[in-house]
């Protein structure tokens, strides 16, 4: 019998309209559809993790407890889908405090989960420059992305009236990068 995999889903973004969270919320609901074993998602939203902005200072007057229970998220899962936004070619403003807080609590701030990175924007980039940067940055901080997947603009190709992708050749490469996340998912399955 399978154990009941653990994913943990949020968008890299504070925006309540987040076309990010919109795009994990997919790939959370493919995966869950397409999977062989249980799965169980835990969706997140970045405004629940509302900290200072983080500085040296602020440390040394001690880490906000909200990033130690965002860690503690992470180290609840078994797997991560995120979706990064793009502000000005960079994080948003939102998800890299919270990723500063919680790198001084662990610098694997990923822990070695495996991970689908994902990313979107409205303009034709697609997030593009976020995206690079994570997937060349991430692995310093325990991420280990297993798949990624990153496109634009998103009003193209995302219907948000379904909640689900509109272009048939976006689909098929949603559905691949899935399908890695779940072969890594089986193969920590296989090893515990």
């Amino acid at each position: 019998m399978s154990i009941t995999q653990k994913v943990l889903v949020f968008a890299g973004s504070n925006s309540t309209q987040s076309i990010n969270q919109k795009l994990a919320i997919h790939a959370s609901e493919v995966l869950k559809e397409t999977s062989d074993m249980p799965v169980e998602i835990d969706v997140l939203d970045l405004n629940d993790y509302e900290m200072p902005i983080y500085s040296p200072e602020r440390q040394a007057e001690g880490i906000p407890q909200l990033a130690y229970e965002f860690q503690a998220k992470i180290a609840a899962s078994d797997a991560l889908i995120i979706s990064l936004a793009e502000y000005n070619g960079s994080y948003a403003a939102a998800f890299k405090n919270i990723f500063d807080w919680c790198s001084r609590i662990d610098k694997t701030v990923f822990q070695q989960k495996p991970m689908l990175l994902m990313a979107t924007s409205p303009g034709p980039n697609g997030a593009r420059n976020v995206h690079g940067a994570a997937m060349s940055g991430f692995p310093f901080y325990g991420g280990n992305i297993v798949s990624n997947f990153q496109f634009g603009p998103f009003g193209k190709h995302f219907d948000v009236e379904t909640g689900s992708l509109s272009s048939p050749d976006l689909r098929t490469e949603l559905l691949s990068a899935v399908e890695e996340l779940q072969t890594a998912l089986a193969k920590r399955e296989e090893a515990a």
